[in-house]
């Protein structure tokens, strides 16, 4: 088993979407807050190998995390923050017991909509690739 990085806390954010992925972990910066987390059987498929599902709906939420984030580091009042477009690729694959982390990137915040890109990455491979699209309030 992967042992989780030290620069990881558990999750700040608590819902009752998200509240099947604990133990969730994330690490905030000035312009991005990533979210790991040790996959377990109920993040993966009936292969051992991690669901497309679980893939997509962490990318989606680091993502917009992400651009929240970057909004109030420039002083910008947050009301609502919705996903207009999401899409993924997935380019490896990982197993029960693996590290997964979110690597995020704002690419550009307009007046209305926020574009942002992400890696979903183990320790040795990038799993995925998304891109999305948010609607800013």
């Amino acid at each position: 088993m992967t042992p989780i990085p030290d620069d990881y806390a558990p999750h700040f954010r608590k819902s009752a979407f998200t509240d099947p992925w604990e133990p969730l972990y994330s690490r905030v910066s000035q312009d991005e807050i990533s979210l790991g987390t040790l996959l377990r059987v109920a993040h993966c498929n009936s292969r051992g190998l991690v669901h497309g599902g679980f893939i997509s709906a962490i990318a989606d939420n680091a993502m917009g995390l992400s651009c929240v984030q970057i909004m109030k580091a420039k002083g910008r009042e947050v009301k609502s923050l919705v996903t207009v477009n999401l899409s993924v690729d997935f380019t490896g694959m990982a197993k029960v017991g693996d590290w997964i982390a979110t690597h995020s990137e704002v690419v550009k915040l307009g007046g209305s909509l926020g574009f942002v890109q992400c890696q979903l990455r183990t320790p040795s491979a990038i799993v995925a690739r998304a891109n999305a699209t948010f609607k800013l309030g």
